[in-house]
This record gives structure tokens, sequence and C-alpha cells, in this order.
């Protein structure tokens, strides 16, 4: 009898899930499967972290990483990493190759000494005049040429990949062209003034208008990408609006001026914040064109500059504090942009 109730009561624990042995003095002997083992604390917190991640970032965050997550840390290190460290020689008095930089002494010598230097207030203002004069003479010239194309003209195709060709060129390229250009004596623009009766103008040589010389030969590379910006805005606006104007008897001139161009805002700023940049790093442009770090007088700007003390004077104190202030120009140029586009819901 004591027999049947053990195996009647082996049975209904099986029945129910339960592994346990019954041991012969009627108690049970656990096999440990019953509990869950307790989990592993490391296993445990990676579990929550991940689940912390994909809440904040998408469950395709940790995922994807590791295609992300290298090209990351190479930028970070070789980019703001070098940024970082240029900061850091800025602050010291280092020069040549003798010694390491000292950085148990840092201070600001190196920018009171560029705020007392003639040549980097001058290379600072032919900065600003090039990138105000080339950034609005390009979007001028490359607004005409988009509203002239957009009118459907003959050969439009033609003149979209004539006008876009020059900014295929490099800075290099575009320099012997226009220093052929410029040439005093054969030059084509001396032979083509010298037409209406006017003398041979030394273009590279009078200091007063060599920068304007540099400002219109990068107004001719980069014409043709302000007319594509321009021509995809134009592109985009209804022709509703057109016609609405035509309807209230709008001239063409008041047309583009009241209607269209206030609503090419977008394209005007994105255009102007890449032209910018391009400005400045007109330095190739100025090397070539010059044969060397300093280029014609009149034309020195902060690039120029920060090559020539770095490599030529080995002043590598100096020439970081110059890079830095050309930074902190380039910061100033991106820095509303992102701004803008972030407010826009486009970040």
């Amino acid at each position: 009898m004591l027999d049947f109730y053990r195996r009647l009561h082996r049975t209904i624990r099986s029945s129910s899930g339960d592994d346990d042995e019954v041991r012969a003095d009627g108690g049970v002997v656990s096999d440990g499967s019953a509990a869950d083992p307790p989990a592993e604390p490391d296993r445990d917190l990676t579990a929550r972290l991940k689940a912390s991640l994909d809440r904040r970032f998408g469950s395709d965050f940790m995922e994807s990483s590791v295609f992300w997550l290298p090209p990351f840390l190479l930028m970070g290190l070789f980019v703001y990493g070098a940024v970082i460290w240029n900061l850091l020689i800025s602050l010291t008095d280092y020069q040549r190759f003798e010694n390491a930089p000292d950085y148990s002494n840092l201070d600001f010598e190196m920018y009171t000494r560029a705020l007392a230097d003639s040549g980097f207030i001058d290379a600072a203002v032919n900065t600003l005049v090039l990138l105000i004069a080339f950034t609005a003479g390009t979007l001028a010239v490359g607004l005409v040429l988009a509203i002239l194309i957009d009118r459907g003209i003959r050969f439009e195709n033609s003149f979209r990949t004539i006008y876009l060709l020059p900014m295929s060129l490099s800075f290099v390229v575009t320099a012997q062209f226009w220093l052929w250009i410029y040439n005093y004596n054969n030059g084509i623009a001396n032979n083509l003034i010298g037409t209406f009766g006017l003398g041979p103008v030394s273009w590279l040589g009078n200091q007063d208008i060599v920068l304007y010389a540099v400002i219109f030969a990068l107004m001719w590379q980069f014409s043709g990408y302000a007319m594509v910006v321009y021509l995809a805005g134009l592109r985009a606006i209804p022709t509703e609006h057109y016609e609405a104007a035509q309807v209230d008897g709008a001239s063409a001139l008041k047309m583009y001026w009241r209607v269209i161009i206030p609503q090419l805002k977008g394209a005007t700023i994105s255009a102007a914040v890449v032209l910018m940049v391009f400005g400045m790093k007109a330095f190739d442009f100025l090397y070539s064109l010059s044969g060397g770090y300093r280029p014609p007088n009149g034309a020195d700007i902060l690039a120029t500059k920060m090559v020539r003390e770095a490599y030529a004077n080995l002043n590598w104190a100096y020439g970081s504090a110059i890079a830095i202030v050309l930074f902190g120009m380039a910061l100033s140029v991106i820095g509303p942009y992102l701004v803008y586009e972030y407010r826009r819901d486009n970040l």
C-alpha cells in the first residue's frame, strides 16, 4: 500500500511539471531544475545597458555601431584631436624642430603678437574682403545665369555644362590658367583692353587691384556652382506663383525681385556657406599664382600667412595661432548655418 501511494505521489508531481525525486522516507530530492539559476551580474548589466540604448537611440543603434563607430573614432583622433593639439601648441612658444613643445607654461602670447603684427592685420582684412566680395559676386552672377537658363533659352543643357565645368578644375589648374590671362606682355586681359586704347595693366603686380583680380578669377570658377543651386531652387517654385504675379500685372523684373527671389532664401544661405568655405581654402590658388608662400603684395590672406609662418619661418606656435583664428572664422560661418538648419528640422 505504501508503494502504491509513493507511485501515485510521483505521478501527480510529474504531471504538474515538477521533476523532483521522492526519497524513500517520503521527502523529495530536488534536481536543481525547478528554480532558474541566478543571473550573472555582468550579463544583466549589459542587457540593461542595451535596453536603455535601444529605448533612447532605437533598436538599430548598437547593431549599426560596427559601421559608424570606427570612422567616428578615426575622425575624432585625426581631426578634432589635431585641432585640440594645434590649440595647445598655439599657447606655447614652440619653434623649429629642436625640442618638443613645452606645455608647462601656457599663455596667449602668440595671439597678442598677432594683434600687434601689421602683416596679420592686413591678411585678416584681405581675407574678409575676399570672403564678402567673392561670395556676393558669385551669388549674383549665379542667380543671373540661373534665371536666364530657367526661362527656357536654347541649348540649355550645353550652357549649364559649360558654366559648371570650371568648378571641376583644381585651384592649381585655375591659377595657371589665370596666370596666363593676367600676363603683362602677352596676356588675354591686356590684349583685350588694348583694343579699346587702354594701356597694359599689371594685374598681379599692382597691390591695389591684385586682390580683386584674384576674386574675379575665383568668381569665374564657382559661378557655375551658384547657378546650379539657384536653378534647383527656381525649379522647385510652383508655377502658380509665376502665373499669379503675371495676372497681377507685375513685370518680369518685379516678379523676380518681389516674388521669386525671396523664396530662394534657403538656396542663398546654403550656397553662401559653401562659397565662404572655399574662399577660406584659397591657399592653393594663391600659392600657384605666386609660385611660393608669399602671394603678390595686397593678396596675402590668413591661409598663406599661416603656412609661411609655420613652414618658411618655422614659427610653429605663431602659425598655430593663426590657424586657430582661421578655424574660428570657419566656425562663425558654419555654426549659424547649422543652427538655422536645425530650427528648420533639416538636421
